[in-house]
């Protein structure tokens, strides 16, 4: 028997190799999927390395254009607030000059005054009330605004002789909104009342200030308020008239100062409310506008009076008194020739029709006219002199 070879022994080894083999096979796959899950993890960090790379560039990115944008604005800003203090510069150095003028014009001996163009019917100090209201009549046209201001000046009346016999007076609102185009004598009638108020014992002085947008508001902050204080005191126990008063509330005005400069004004009407007369003027629709932008505004100024165009023939009236002012006669055909040139004026006007202002400039003109033509003439007198002729107003050019 033992020549024969064992082979339940050989099959055991066999089976043990074939183990072993299997094991080795299993412990192989096993280290190539570890291998794998390695790759793969490495790969899924990879990308999201990749994507926090990608958000810290965007970020970068976000970072650099903001920046870029703030140094823009920066610059910007720099920009504008040069800007803002080389106006208020100029001002300052104009304002000095002025003064300056001033100061020698008041030293110097004797005075020189320049021509004025001031039509003749400016009101002047009179030394009572219907003397007043007298200069109100000559004003040329205006004729329903005059029965506005006779109405209003006989109310103001009753109620001061209310307070007289010991009656209670109607609270009177005394600031008023002037609404007319430029040129219709707004400056004009302000003065005139002022002068009235102070007759009838309103105001003390019945002086007139006049501003606009460019007298209240400055470039920075705290000079507005500053300007407007000024601009009050001087005008106490007067009227302040500020002109185109639209303009300090612009459309879409933003942070505007103009907004500083009328909350300054509705505190110092409260504080001088028995001191201080304000009178604001401008186109109609844009003084409304104005008025209704700010409720201070509309609880302070419920008067409104309307100043219309000047017709053709008042134009020509008017012309006809600056004529007279400066020793002028202007001649029936040149006044014909004014009329048509007037209507067609008046028949085309915009918001740039400059009523009295068009006149004046037209007056300017035609004795521009005049002087050319008559410095050919070698015999000439005094009424040659005086005289304008058809030639001396006929193709004018004239900026309304």
């Amino acid at each position: 028997m033992s020549d024969f070879p064992n082979y339940s022994d050989r099959m055991k080894e066999d089976l043990e190799k074939i183990r072993q083999q299997e094991q080795q096979k299993q412990s192989k796959r096993q280290q190539e999927m570890e291998r794998d899950r390695r790759i793969v993890q490495r790969e899924e960090d990879y990308k999201l390395l990749l994507k926090k790379q990608r958000e810290l560039e965007r970020e970068k990115a976000k970072l650099r254009a903001e920046i870029r944008r703030k140094k823009a604005l920066k610059e910007q800003q720099e920009i504008i607030k040069k800007e803002e203090f080389n106006r208020e510069e100029k001002r300052r150095k104009q304002l000095e000059y002025d003064r300056e003028k001033l100061r020698k014009q008041e030293s110097s001996q004797t005075k020189y005054h320049p021509p004025s163009y001031t039509p003749s019917y400016s009101p002047s100090p009179k030394s009572n009330i219907e003397e007043q209201l007298k200069e109100l009549d000559k004003l040329i046209g205006l004729n329903h605004l005059k029965d506005e201001v006779r109405q209003y000046i006989n109310f103001l009346k009753v109620q001061k002789l209310r307070e007289k016999q010991g009656l209670q007076a109607v609270p009177i609102t005394l600031h008023s909104v002037f609404c007319g185009s430029p040129g219709t004598g707004k400056t004009t009638v302000a003065r005139l009342m002022g002068q009235i108020y102070q007759h009838l014992g309103i105001l003390k002085k019945g002086h007139l200030i006049e501003t606009d947008r460019s007298g209240m508001v400055a470039g920075y902050v705290g000079q507005t308020a500053q300007r407007v204080d000024e601009l009050v005191n001087s005008a106490l126990d007067g009227v302040l008239f500020i002109d185109e008063a639209y303009a300090l509330k612009p459309v879409n005005a933003g942070n505007d100062f103009g907004q500083e400069a009328i909350n300054m004004l509705l505190k110092r009407m409260e504080d001088y409310r028995d001191r201080l007369v304000v009178i604001v003027a401008g186109y109609g629709n844009e003084m409304n506008r104005f008025i209704n932008s700010n409720p201070g505004l509309k609880s302070r100024f419920s008067r409104y009076f309307y100043f219309d165009d000047y017709t053709p023939q008042e134009l020509v009236e008017i012309f006809n008194t600056f004529c007279e002012q400066h020793s002028y006669t202007l001649t029936e055909p040149a006044k014909d020739i004014l009329l048509t040139r007037f209507k067609e004026l008046y028949d085309h006007r915009d918001k740039s029709f400059g009523n009295g202002r068009l006149v004046r400039n037209m007056f300017e003109k035609a004795i521009e006219k005049q002087a050319n033509r008559l410095v050919n003439i070698t015999d000439i007198n005094p009424d040659i002199m005086q005289q304008i002729l058809p030639e001396d107003v006929e193709k004018l050019i004239i900026n309304s």
